[in-house]
């Protein structure tokens, strides 16, 4: 079968399209059949050499996708020939090989159904960017209705934050660079937007809260962001920290945090269990469907196309890129 193989660390350029043999299922585990596999920045760093895996090269990348079962292992109950899954948080694309291939072999624990009225499309780069989220919201116990900063608002767990924190009851503040974005993400239903790039934009933040303060930022961003989104922040204010798109933060100091007593938090959707995966999974198709909402795809590539996918994901775009690889 087909495959993109990552024959080394080093980033993007060590990928190939290359023959690999086929997987096969093995105990609690299916193969399935790739139809359509989502990018995520994780994907990029892991190539890069920097995140926490050690795979087996030639590694084939891949943590986010939806396929249809072709083959079942031993003691596999629940899924049957012929239906599509959703890949769920797993060491799929991690320390296995990964969803950029025709075929994967992956615990059925790590599967779930396509929602109900959700396309193939929607579904196929859904799970990482919700789960991820849901944590972000979620990680610091029931938080009461109150203000949510979201930074790197178009991206993939950016559009899902707006979306999630929205339903929750949350007052969402979004940031992108793009104004074209930002009146989506108002669509989405974020009640203000701001360009991160405008040097007025915390005073912009500031007047449209008037008396009100962040109780919890999702930062995507980092870099010299971070510190103006914790000067936001209110008594006990939180943040959730997802992704480092803009490397380190420099010149931090932490006395910032100290008489409001603000938290920050990694986010680290790999923490959970296959049994929380599914739980949290639950949680946000339910949520999703009382907010009338749906997954928001950016856009398809072809299989062939994948160097022009990570293109366009590194440029940002307005939610999910998705690879076509058996479409």
């Amino acid at each position: 079968m087909n495959a993109w193989l990552l024959e080394s660390l080093g980033g993007l350029e060590k990928l190939h399209m290359g023959a690999v043999p086929e997987p096969a299922a093995g105990s609690g585990e299916v193969v399935l059949e790739m139809r359509y596999a989502g990018l995520n920045p994780a994907d990029r760093y892991l190539a890069e050499g920097q995140y926490p895996a050690r795979p087996a090269f030639p590694h084939i990348l891949g943590r986010d996708g939806l396929g249809r079962v072709v083959a079942l292992g031993k003691d596999v109950t629940g899924v049957a020939l012929g239906q599509d899954m959703v890949l769920l948080r797993s060491e799929i694309g991690v320390n296995r090989p990964g969803t950029l291939a025709q075929r994967v072999a992956v615990p059925v624990e790590s599967l779930v159904s396509v929602p109900e009225g959700w396309t193939t499309q929607e579904a196929g780069g859904a799970a990482l960017v919700y789960l991820t989220a849901y944590q972000a919201l979620t990680q610091w116990g029931a938080l009461p209705p109150g203000v949510v900063l979201v930074t790197g608002a178009s991206g993939g767990v950016g559009v899902a934050t707006v979306q999630l924190a929205r339903i929750l009851g949350h007052t969402v503040i979004a940031l992108s660079r793009s104004a074209e974005k930002r009146a989506k993400l108002h669509e989405l239903g974020a009640a203000a937007a701001f360009d991160p790039q405008d040097t007025q934009w915390r005073k912009q933040a500031k007047e449209f809260m008037g008396t009100r303060r962040v109780d919890l930022a999702v930062d995507n961003i980092g870099g010299p962001l971070l510190p103006e989104v914790i000067d936001l922040l209110g008594m006990n204010g939180k943040v959730s920290i997802v992704g480092r798109l803009a490397g380190p933060v420099p010149q931090f100091n932490t006395a910032s945090l100290f008489f409001r007593r603000l938290r920050l938090g990694g986010v680290a959707v790999g923490t959970y269990t296959p049994a929380e995966s599914q739980e949290a999974w639950r949680a946000v198709v339910t949520l999703l469907a009382q907010g009338n909402a749906r997954p928001l795809v950016d856009g398809v590539f072809a299989f062939e196309r994948l160097l022009d996918a990570f293109e366009r994901l590194a440029k940002g775009p307005m939610g999910k890129v998705l690879v076509a690889v058996g479409e």
